[in-house]
């Protein structure tokens, strides 16, 4: 059930926390630094404080929020221990249904990005799909990480508008 700002403003520091601590990926911190900054206006506003907190952060703090996600297609997906939120956008863009040669690549491509950029590679995986994850993670692979660093911080972004548009109600049209 998603609630309107006002209920939004009203949650105790606990229950907002643990309602809205997993919009960007296994980062608490981020929903229990913004929580202060209540009361939100309306649904841009909270989503505004959390990209200000994320935008705020040293780059070695971007990295750990990068760090905090997992592999498209990767050992958490397959034992079956990714957030409900990251399973659920992982099978809609087809990453649990992917044929062998799919799979190694991913595996491969995954590594190499690991190994050059030290995060895994985050794309919003709801507004793509398993041919297109594919494509850009071939692709991104060849960025500085400078380049990578910030492009993994948009899409963080975009998973976490997508995220907050699952637990709240908005008063104005969405935008990316």
């Amino acid at each position: 059930m998603r609630m309107d700002i006002a209920t939004v403003n009203a949650l105790p520091y606990e229950d907002f926390v643990n309602i809205f601590g997993n919009v960007v990926e296994k980062c608490p911190i981020v929903t229990a630094a913004v929580w202060s900054a209540r009361p939100f206006l309306n649904f841009a506003a909270l989503e505004g404080a959390i990209r200000d907190f994320i935008d705020a952060l040293p780059e070695s703090g971007k990295e750990g929020i990068l760090r905090c996600h997992p592999d498209l297609a990767g050992r958490d997906l397959q034992s079956g221990t990714l957030t409900q939120e990251s399973r659920e956008e992982q099978a809609g863009a087809g990453m649990d249904a992917l044929s062998s040669a799919e799979a190694s690549s991913m595996t491969r491509l995954n590594a190499d990005y690991k190994a050059r950029f030290g995060f895994p590679f985050v794309v919003c995986a709801r507004m793509s799909d398993k041919a297109n994850i594919l494509r850009q993670l071939a692709e991104r692979c060849k960025n500085e990480r400078a380049v990578e660093r910030a492009r993994g911080i948009e899409e963080v972004k975009k998973i976490c508008h997508l995220r907050l548009l699952g637990l709240v109600l908005t008063d104005a049209p969405n935008k990316l």
